[in-house]
Formats: structure tokens, C-alpha cells, sequence
């Protein structure tokens, strides 16, 4: 009786690559992970599964409605949605064991229920960095997270793209000096600013009951443009007798200076008053990052200042600022759009073909070149010297060593650039030295 074959399939939003894409994935995930730890920030790995107490503590709302959550004998648990809230838990689990300010970055997969639709995964790597602080944390830190995303972005090959930056306290010093006291909804409109356009947002405003005078002055405020240090007078020149929008712009100036100590060239950061990002969480600075020739992609990457992390779970105060980088869908988009282009199909420097008999020599060699730190492989299988050239060929392998009789005999070793065709006889060491 035959078996039942079963169809080979992944389940929708979930990714799976050829060698070729995902050698040039891990590549970026190196140079952002490279980046982080360049900056002075520690690795953290926590489990993928957490309680689902834990993960809940928040609040229900969309996030029960999105994790994968199940039971094992009495166990309520849940795949992790984010990398901050495991974050939160594992800064009180191990505050004694921390040195604050807690400088972590977390690369890892997270999962969620998200509905199915082009470029919106299920499973994905998010690459996080958070400085956190014990009791306080200096706003000179805001600052310096644009210059990694700055390095990051450099480091990735893009060189066209601006990090916008505003400031969440000074938003809601605003709202109060209109006495709108819940600016919540008034900032979910102009967060649609870009996708509906000023008019439909006066709309929306007007169905809130906001006053038309009022309507004016947001529209005034938010059109306020120019060069950061224009937008900084700008605003100042408002003369807005509200703490908590003195203290946003002050958080606001001093973040502009030192990200321009911090060496970003002034092209590739700007103040966006209209960015709000993360209404539940974020209190004070906020980023985006998008390309400039690629708009449509939106943010790149994201994050800001919030002002207590682990709140459900200690009662220290743990202030932080951080940033995330959706590599998944960035990878996604990337490739979709013809920006990134995988080309390598293999990491193997040389490959080497033993002829009959000679399998012994062949091991010695490539444990040779491998303990040299040169890639290398072993072609293994038999076959005639045309069809491993093909295989050596089709990888893009740049270099065959081929060890027959005469390379036996002679102690040498018959090197061939796939490129060029170009053959030599040659020692050992000399075959190190060109491949290295």
C-alpha cells in the first residue's frame, strides 16, 4: 500500500527563502546587529513562549485579539508579540543583576495574528535597542539613537533618508493651551494626515467638535516648516504659556543639538510636527526613519522616549527611549521594490576536487584552508571534472582546486579562477595567499 504524499506548503505570513535571499538577509541582520553592539548596546535573548499573564498585563484590547495563545495542562501561554514587553519583564525579573542606564539590543522572532495580506507577515525578526534608566534617564540619550540609525541605515548602503523626529509632550502642551484635554483622538487624525490629506483630517476634527478657531490653529501649527533651527524659533515664537509644552520643546532643542554633536548630517534628520507614532506608549521624543526616493515603503524603523517600561510588573520606575527595525518586512519591501538585489549564492571560497583515489589529500586540503579561515567545501560525489565545474559554476564559487596525480606527485595544487578560466599549478601557501 503506498503512502499518502502529503502537499509540501507554509502557512500564509509566515517567510521562507532560497539560500540566495537569505544569505543576503543574514548579511543585513549582521550589519544591523554589528551596529548595535558598536554602540556600546548588550545582547538579550528571551523565550519566544511567555506566560500569558505576563504578556497581557497591560491590557487585552487588539493584542488578545493577535497573539497565538494555547495551553499545555494547566499553563496559559502565549507566543510573544513584540520584544518589549519581554523587555519590560525581564529588566524587573533582573533589576538587581542590571547596570543602569540598561543599554540592550534584541534581535528575534516575534509572532502575530495579523490578517492576511501582501507584505504583512505572521512570523517576523524585530531588531530592537533600548537604553533603559534606573529612577531617570538624561534626554542627551533621545539623541543619540538617531545617530545609530543613522550608522545603520549608512552601514546597510542607502544614503538618501531622513529621520523624522518630534516630540509627544510638546503635542500635548499644544492640545491643552487649545483646552482640548483628551488630544488622544485629535492626534489618531492627524496621524492619518498622510494617507487622507489635510482636508479630510479638518473633517474628522470638526466631527470631534473641535472648535473651527481651534481647527485653524492645529492646522497653522502643524504647517510650521523650515530648517530644524527655523521650527525651533518658530514654535518658541508661539509663546505658549503651557509647562508641558515648554518642557516638550526644551526636550525637543536639546535632542536637535546633540544629535548634530552626535555627527548626522542635518539632510538626514528633520522636525516632522505631524508625526505622532504610538499613542499608548511613547511620551515624549518619537522617530521615523523612510527613504527619501522610496516614500511609499512608509517607516523604515521607528521608536521614542517612554516613560515608565515595566510599570505592570515592578514598582521601580524605568524610564527609556529605543527603536525597532522590522527587518522582516523591511527585507520584504526591499526586495519587492528592486532596491536590494540577492546575488550571492553561495559563502564557499573554493571548492575542491579530488580525483579518484585522492579524497584523502582533499580532506587534508580543505581542513588546511579552513583553519587559514578561508570558506571551503569538498566535492564529494563522483562525476566527470565538466559537470562539478557546472555545480561549482552555478554557485558562483570563485575558485576550484583540483588535486589529481601530477598535483600528488608534485605537491602542488591546480587552482582555477571560475571567472577568468585562467588555470596554475601552484603551492599550498601560494593557494592561501590568493584566496585569502
Amino acid at each position: 500500500m503506498s503512502k499518502d504524499i502529503v502537499k509540501p506548503s507554509i502557512l500564509p505570513g509566515f517567510m521562507e527563502l532560497t539560500p540566495t535571499d537569505q544569505i543576503l538577509f543574514n548579511k543585513m541582520l549582521d550589519t544591523i546587529r554589528q551596529n548595535y553592539e558598536k554602540f556600546g548596546f548588550l545582547p538579550i535573548d528571551t523565550p519566544v513562549i511567555e506566560k500569558t499573564e505576563v504578556l497581557l498585563a497591560k491590557g487585552g484590547g487588539e493584542t488578545e485579539k493577535q497573539i497565538y495563545r494555547f495551553e499545555k495542562g494547566s499553563t496559559d501561554m502565549s507566543l510573544r508579540f513584540d520584544l518589549t514587553v519581554p523587555l519590560a519583564r525581564y529588566v524587573a525579573q533582573h533589576y538587581s543583576e542590571l547596570s543602569f542606564p540598561f543599554r540592550r539590543y534584541h534581535i528575534g522572532k516575534v509572532y502575530r495574528g495579523e490578517r492576511n495580506q501582501k507584505g504583512r507577515f505572521r512570523e517576523f525578526y524585530q531588531c530592537d535597542i533600548d537604553i533603559v534608566g534606573n529612577g531617570i534617564l538624561d534626554i542627551i540619550n533621545d539623541a543619540e539613537i538617531p545617530s545609530l540609525i543613522y550608522s545603520t541605515f549608512r552601514d546597510l548602503g542607502f544614503d538618501s533618508f531622513t529621520i523624522k523626529i518630534n516630540n509627544r509632550k510638546m503635542l500635548k502642551g499644544f492640545f491643552n493651551s487649545l483646552d482640548i484635554e483628551d488630544s488622544t483622538f485629535v492626534l489618531r487624525a492627524i496621524d492619518k494626515l498622510d494617507k487622507i490629506g489635510m482636508a479630510e483630517v479638518e473633517k474628522e476634527l470638526e466631527s470631534l467638535g473641535i472648535a473651527n478657531h481651534n481647527i485653524r490653529r492645529t492646522k497653522e501649527f502643524l504647517n510650521i516648516k523650515g530648517s530644524n533651527n527655523d521650527i525651533i524659533g518658530n514654535l518658541e515664537a508661539l509663546k505658549i504659556d503651557d509647562e508641558t509644552f515648554k518642557e516638550g520643546l526644551e526636550e525637543l532643542s536639546t535632542v536637535i543639538k546633540y544629535i548634530d554633536l552626535f555627527g548626522v548630517p542635518e539632510k538626514n534628520y528633520r522636525i516632522d510636527l505631524t508625526m505622532v507614532r504610538g499613542l499608548d506608549y511613547y511620551t515624549g521624543t518619537v522617530y521615523e526613519t523612510i527613504l527619501d526616493d522610496y516614500p511609499s515603503l512608509g517607516s523604515i524603523c521607528g521608536g521614542g522616549r517612554y516613560e515608565n517600561l515595566a510599570e505592570y510588573y515592578t514598582k521601580q520606575k524605568l524610564p527609556g527611549v529605543g527603536m525597532s527595525i522590522g527587518l522582516t518586512r523591511l527585507f520584504y519591501q526591499l526586495r519587492e521594490a528592486k532596491i536590494i538585489e540577492a546575488t550571492e549564492k553561495s559563502l564557499t571560497k573554493a571548492l575542491i576536487i579530488p580525483m579518484d583515489s585522492f579524497v584523502e589529500k582533499g580532506v587534508e586540503t580543505v581542513n588546511e584552508l579552513r583553519g587559514e579561515g578561508i570558506y571551503a567545501q569538498i566535492y564529494l560525489e563522483s562525476g566527470k571534472i565538466g559537470k562539478i565545474f557546472n555545480y561549482a559554476d552555478k554557485l558562483n564559487i570563485p575558485y576550484v582546486i583540483v588535486i589529481g596525480q601530477e598535483e600528488a606527485e608534485n605537491n602542488t595544487y591546480s587552482l582555477r579562477d571560475m571567472k577568468t578560466g585562467e588555470q596554475k599549478n601552484i603551492s599550498l601557501e601560494e593557494v592561501i595567499k590568493c584566496l585569502k
